[in-house]
């Protein structure tokens, strides 16, 4: 997995992990985990709204040769939901770790945070943090395009206590069971093409009954997102598929989850399924220092009102959760270039040979006494085989996409064209005058005329 698609992915991992402004006491705070969350099926069963498994399904194409058949490694990446309580007092005795020893059906990677600071007194007393799981798995040809893969993955719960500070800490973790699922389909047509589906379930559980949200979250796979890497194919935008492509990809079912082409524009090889639209091949801003984990917010806004928190709300912040006390700390720290980077970008829409020097200055490119290949007075659109420019004689034929009710009026009347227009998209647009307006000159001497596109007149 390349360095950029691991930062979209994490970036989708923590999306809405802690909301501005960072602290327990929020309103926003205490409904949490909302992306690809997977409940397990006892609560499903009780609360239909959510849901326990997510598929993916896109378009690869491969050669066909038996010597390159095509593979795929499956990674899925999640939250474990690790509830911290601060604890009346300290028992006389440490809390045993009360993990199940298992053996792991496939390999998962378990990240901690470092224990919070639980001197402030307005650390909260129960606060759900996260453990980062990765569970990655190979699927050969043979399986791929035979009977597919089946296989679970289990994390061990545990418990451990922090005895450092006034109060003792204790991190719970229930154990997690789940499942995934890979098979490919093989497509009609000559395209040597296949449907990939990737289905991954939570099968923790049995859990008591009744339960909330809030005691079933423990034993849910939150931020659920697969990353699929493919060799001998190439996978099939779902975005923007080739035409040979598109009635596939309309049959395909993808549930709680949207797979887009990840890695470096131009390739084909990786699919990210993620819980968060994104266009393909998605990046992260340069100009970005760090997580801010509020709903993709502008960057600047945030830390302008974060930067703007009392002291008290930000040592709030800081003993709600070691993430939050991270970005507090990042925004303190942020220097005024760092700052002054966050406000904007400016990319040009058309090549830099479009725009002329006067002396020190640059003339922007849409001056148009600057850019010789704009010329409203001489340039021309072909319009139903004829040669349309200024002075051309036009009947108006306003189209459906008009909303104005005014346009109604114009229906048939004839118009003379003054200039042909062209925006920054290269659209083209008839600015015209109606032939019979008696104050045509003068709306035509300040400049003022009605606009259509070419579709929308008919040659006289």
């Amino acid at each position: 997995m390349s360095h950029d698609v691991r930062q979209v992915a994490d970036a989708v991992l923590y999306e809405g992990y802690v909301l501005y402004p960072y602290r327990a006491s929020a309103q926003k705070n205490r409904s949490r985990w909302q992306f690809g969350v997977l409940m397990p099926p006892d609560y499903v069963a009780t609360d239909p709204s959510e849901k326990s498994m997510t598929q993916a399904e896109c378009v690869f194409e491969h050669s066909g040769a038996p010597a390159v058949e095509p593979a795929v490694e499956v990674t899925v990446r999640f939250l474990q939901v690790q509830r911290r309580t601060t604890l009346a007092s300290a028992p006389d005795t440490p809390i045993p770790n009360t993990a199940i020893p298992t053996s792991n059906t496939l390999p998962s990677t378990l990240n901690t945070f470092p224990p919070t600071p639980n001197t402030l007194p307005s650390t909260p007393n129960t606060w759900d943090e996260a453990v980062e799981h990765e569970v990655a798995l190979p699927v050969d040809g043979s399986r791929l395009l035979g009977d597919g893969w089946t296989g679970g993955f289990v994390i061990p719960g545990g418990e451990e206590r922090e005895t450092a500070g006034p109060s003792p800490v204790s991190r719970h973790r229930e154990r997690l069971l789940g499942s995934v699922r890979v098979r490919a389909a093989p497509l009609p047509g000559p395209w040597r093409a296949s449907r990939l589906t990737v289905q991954v379930g939570n099968e923790s559980g049995p859990l008591p009954a009744p339960s909330t949200r809030d005691e079933a979250l423990p034993s849910a796979l939150v931020a659920v997102h697969v990353i699929i890497t493919i060799s001998g194919g190439s996978f099939v935008s779902m975005t923007d598929p080739p035409e040979w492509a598109r009635p596939e990809v309309a049959r395909c079912e993808n549930l709680g989850c949207w797979p887009v082409l990840a890695g470096p524009p131009g390739t084909r090889q990786v699919m990210l399924a993620s819980p968060i639209i994104l266009p393909d091949h998605p990046e992260l801003a340069s100009q970005s220092p760090g997580d801010l984990y509020d709903g993709t917010e502008i960057d600047e806004i945030l830390t302008l009102r974060t930067l703007a928190l009392t002291d008290e709300e930000k040592e709030a912040a800081r003993a709600t959760d070691p993430r939050s006390a991270a970005l507090i700390d990042r925004v303190d720290a942020m220097d005024a270039p760092t700052m002054a980077q966050l406000h904007g970008v400016i990319r040009a829409l058309r090549p830099t040979a479009g725009i002329a020097d006067a002396g020190d200055a640059r003339v922007p490119w849409w001056d148009p006494a600057q850019d010789a290949s704009v010329s409203p007075g001489t340039d021309a659109v072909t319009v139903a085989g004829h040669r349309v420019a200024r002075g051309s004689v036009v009947t108006l034929r306003p189209g459906v996409r008009r909303a104005d009710a005014q346009d109604m009026f114009l229906d048939g009347r004839t118009a003379v064209v003054e200039a042909v227009l062209f925006d920054v998209d290269e659209t083209a647009y008839l600015a015209v005058s109606l032939a019979d307006d008696p104050a045509a000159d003068m709306r035509s001497a300040h400049g003022r005329f009605l606009y259509f596109a070419p579709d929308e007149v008919e040659p006289c």
